[in-house]
């Protein structure tokens, strides 16, 4: 299972003070020297206990008193990393557990606000308001077994790489591509070539356009139907022409190269190695270190 897991959000730290108990208070919570507050609903000291540099996997919802902010009860993931830490309290907590333990911590959030920026909206300094973790502990990914994860995905990172060129070599071929890539190795394929204003600095220009990667697979679009397609469309989002201002809002230098100088109402597709994109960064889930894209545009504007 552990490897199956993604890990969600390591903003969990940990520390390794001593515990000192007081009496509980009306909730049923001790608290320690530190000023964190815990409770143990369930306990199974039995069972494997998380170290330093630990990651926990389980369910956890956080709660600014009775607003829940974040949940992912039902669907076990990785929650939290145990690394040293003195400042955020709630690290405290998770070295005192072991697999199988579902507990509640919780801190004043006006502490956490010295550390955490920004805070939700909800947050109000000064009102004496707790911040609730409530941890159901599943499973638990060693700091050994994540130092072998992390030596296996730089491996693979470092392949993707040296098979880049090769990856583009034959999404050309196989597309029958006849461009000339640039000395960077972007090839700008123009569909249809426009009359009107072109792409200059400074320019206010509206585009339409869709991301995929070598695979076909889209990643973005501000095409609803393209959307659709790579099961991707968003109902909360606006699906209409980006309109951004040439050399002001930064986009990557590859889409940035092969527009210039394009004149309104051209249509073309960009195939942008990843040195002109995001490099050895990894962008979500779909664009890894070392991606290719390829982009079909249409510039529907320049002003």
């Amino acid at each position: 299972m552990k490897k199956s897991i993604k890990l969600a959000a390591m903003f969990v730290a940990a520390t390794t003070m001593m515990v000192a108990c007081n009496s509980g208070d009306k909730e049923g919570f001790q608290k320690t020297e530190n000023g964190l507050y815990y409770r143990f609903d369930k306990q199974n000291p039995k069972g494997q206990q998380v170290q330093e540099g630990d990651v926990l996997v389980g369910e956890m919802t956080i709660r600014f008193d009775s607003v829940t902010t974040f949940s992912n009860k039902g669907e076990a993931r990785r929650i939290a990393q145990a690394i040293p830490s003195f400042e955020i309290k709630i690290g405290e907590g998770l070295l005192m557990m072991h697999v199988g333990d579902v507990a509640t911590f919780a801190m004043d959030a006006d502490s956490a606000a010295k550390y955490v920026d920004p805070m939700p909206p909800i947050y109000k300094a000064g009102t004496g308001q707790k911040i609730y973790y409530e941890i159901n502990l599943q499973d638990i990914v060693t700091s050994e077994e994540l130092a072998e994860e992390r030596a296996n995905f730089e491996a693979s990172m470092e392949q993707r790489m040296k098979s880049e060129p090769d990856d583009i070599a034959a999404y050309v071929k196989e597309n029958h591509i006849t461009a000339k890539p640039t000395a960077e190795g972007l090839y700008v394929i123009v569909k249809k070539r426009g009359t009107g204003a072109k792409v200059a600095m400074g320019k206010e220009v509206s585009m339409n356009y869709t991301g995929r990667l070598l695979d076909g697979t889209i990643f973005d679009s501000s095409v609803e139907s393209d959307a659709r397609t790579g099961e991707i469309y968003n109902p909360q989002r606006k699906y209409e022409p980006m309109t951004y201002t040439v050399g002001k809002d930064k986009l990557i230098e590859g889409w940035e190269q092969g527009v210039m100088n394009m004149p309104e109402g051209t249509v073309l597709q960009l195939i942008i190695p990843s040195a002109l994109a995001y490099g050895p960064r990894q962008m979500s889930n779909l664009i890894l270190p070392y991606s290719p894209l390829v982009f079909d545009i249409e510039i529907v504007s320049v002003k």
